[in-house]
């Protein structure tokens, strides 16, 4: 049985940005450490020769060339887009017909929203930038005063969601998601379906407290199986890619939309499902807890699911590895007992979960409760200011959020969210439909619609009040509606090269091939909607859901 060389990285990579659309970007891996690994799948007579160690090079998360950098990027919005944009607006703005019980206020604010989210899809700007746009042609336009415009910059969760890029800076300047990885690889990984299973696991142990899915993906899990396949000569952009990186990367991609499911503080776009769901009238009491009990059944089958499923349809060549328990213990004896700094992060976490959990019982809120979080770890030196200042996807989130929830809360206000539910609820009585069978139709529609967009927070943004408002129109438990959309929100995350913050990272890795993520992203998301669809049914109905 041959002997193969893989290493998991020590030392943790920066932060990467969560990108609001498909960005292609650069990372570096820190020069692999050994381990050794065995493949059932190989013959001793294509041994490989143990590696020299040496300075790995970049790997480039594009197959095309890096610009000079002596050449200065095109300035300005790109035109093509920028005219489809405006055009979308526009459109609707002078073509469409107003319906009589629109006022001609809300029509113009609905052409300059759709102008917004056409340019989100189509990116003749950086998002943060063309929201900015948005905002101020509906200020200058007069639709909407300034107050209202900037009303939702002092929003208590799209300030929890900026906090939470913090949380997970905070995961990986001090090593801790890199440690838990390692001890799970440690205990499942003797082979490589046991490293899959560890990876998904320690994931999902770490998302509650970690709220970015695409800084998971970026901070911690892509440079450990990068580390691991390149030692193990699976290289990315290569055919021996399929040997081992291939199906990790498949797998931890397809299993994390279930992990950001599970907990309400796993990923960012929770938080404004629920926010949307309140201007709506639908209250979840006790948020944190009764996320968690609606989604844990089907959440934990469809993470135990798969990656065995992932291993039958997509195998990698690589089979066994059953040394690498012994050398992450190792690797974890280089990495010493656990520093002062991974203790306060843990603490902190600990904190801020319990506050999460229990808040509503004693009055502090989930926006008090990440404040204290962070404030502690500015007080004890985890984090500096600077390390803040320079997260600039938490503040670009922040910008952009801000103009979607401000724009959809005056929609709602101005009538035209109630127009489009009563207007579908019409055309799905007119089938005769049951509330069960319009739950469907909806639910679906919502999924596929997915695919014309780069961003799962720019879709709940769009669409997700329309959604909601059409549930409810149809007869839907207005709880059952919320949860469901946002559940629905991150199982449509692993769609497309393009579908998510964290489909940019793991794609970017150059492991996996378009054909593969468009083909394997849709035969998931029918396996996750059959897991959810069935579980999900007995499991709401037992909760008294509906």
């Amino acid at each position: 049985m041959e002997r193969l060389r893989i290493a998991v990285s020590h030392r943790p990579p920066p932060l990467l940005p969560a990108p609001n659309h498909l960005r292609r970007r650069q990372l570096s891996l820190p020069a692999p450490l050994p381990l050794q690994l065995a493949s059932s799948s190989l013959s001793s007579r294509h041994r490989l020769a143990p590696a020299a160690r040496r300075h790995t090079p970049p790997l480039l998360a594009s197959q095309t060339p890096s610009p000079d950098p002596d050449s200065d990027p095109p300035a300005g919005a790109k035109l093509v887009p920028l005219l489809l944009s405006l055009g979308a607006g526009l459109a609707v703005r002078f073509l469409a017909p107003r319906p009589a019980e629109v006022s001609p206020q809300a029509w113009q604010l609905l052409s300059i929203f759709l102008s917004t989210i056409a340019g989100l899809v189509l990116g003749p700007l950086p998002v943060g930038a063309w929201a900015f746009l948005g905002l101020t042609a509906a200020v200058a336009t007069r639709t909407l005063p300034f107050a209202a415009a900037f009303s939702a910059f002092t929003n208590e969760v799209i300030w929890l969601i900026v906090i939470s890029f913090f949380f997970a800076r905070g995961f990986v300047k001090t090593g801790l998601g890199d440690r838990i990885a390692t001890y799970f690889i440690k205990w499942l990984g003797s082979s490589t379906l046991g490293l899959s299973y560890g990876l998904t696991i320690s994931e999902a142990c770490i998302a509650p407290a970690m709220p970015s899915t695409t800084a998971r993906a970026g901070g911690v899990f892509l440079p450990i199986i990068k580390s691991l396949s390149l030692s193990a000569g699976s290289k990315p952009n290569d055919p021996s890619s399929r040997k081992l990186g291939s199906y990790l990367v498949m797998t931890q991609f397809q299993a994390a939309s279930n992990s950001s499911a599970l907990f309400l503080t796993a990923a960012a776009q929770n938080l404004l499902c629920l926010k949307l769901a309140e201007e709506l009238g639908i209250i979840v009491a006790n948020p944190w807890v009764a996320w968690f009990k609606a989604a844990s059944l089907p959440a934990i089958v469809s993470l135990l699911a798969t990656p065995y499923l992932l291993y039958k349809i997509f195998p990698p060549e690589i089979k066994d590895t059953p040394e690498a328990p012994a050398l992450a213990a190792e690797k974890l004896k280089r990495m010493g007992p656990v520093t002062k700094n991974e203790w306060v992060m843990i603490g902190t976490m600990l904190l801020a979960v319990s506050l999460w959990v229990f808040g509503d019982a004693i009055g502090v809120s989930s926006v008090v409760a990440a404040m204290l979080g962070l404030s502690i770890l500015l007080l004890l030196g985890v984090l500096d200011w600077d390390d803040c200042l320079s997260e600039k996807s938490a503040w670009d989130t922040l910008s952009w959020f801000a103009v979607l929830v401000a724009m959809a809360g005056q929609l709602t206000n101005l009538g035209i969210v109630s127009w489009m539910s009563t207007s579908v609820a019409k055309m799905l009585s007119s089938f005769s439909l049951s509330w069960p069978a319009a739950f469907v139709v909806l639910e679906a529609s919502y999924f596929l619609i997915h695919y014309l967009f780069a961003s799962q927070t720019g879709h709940v943004g769009a669409l997700f009040s329309a959604f909601l408002a059409m549930h409810l129109a149809a007869g839907v438990p207005g709880v059952l509606s919320a949860l469901a959309l946002a559940f629905n929100t991150n199982l449509f995350g692993a769609l497309t090269h393009y579908s998510s913050g964290q489909a940019a990272v793991y794609f970017g890795a150059g492991y996996l091939e378009l054909p593969d993520i468009f083909k394997l992203g849709f035969i998931t998301a029918l396996i996750n909607a059959l897991i959810w669809g069935v579980v999900g049914t007995f499991w709401w109905k037992f909760l008294g859901l509906y």
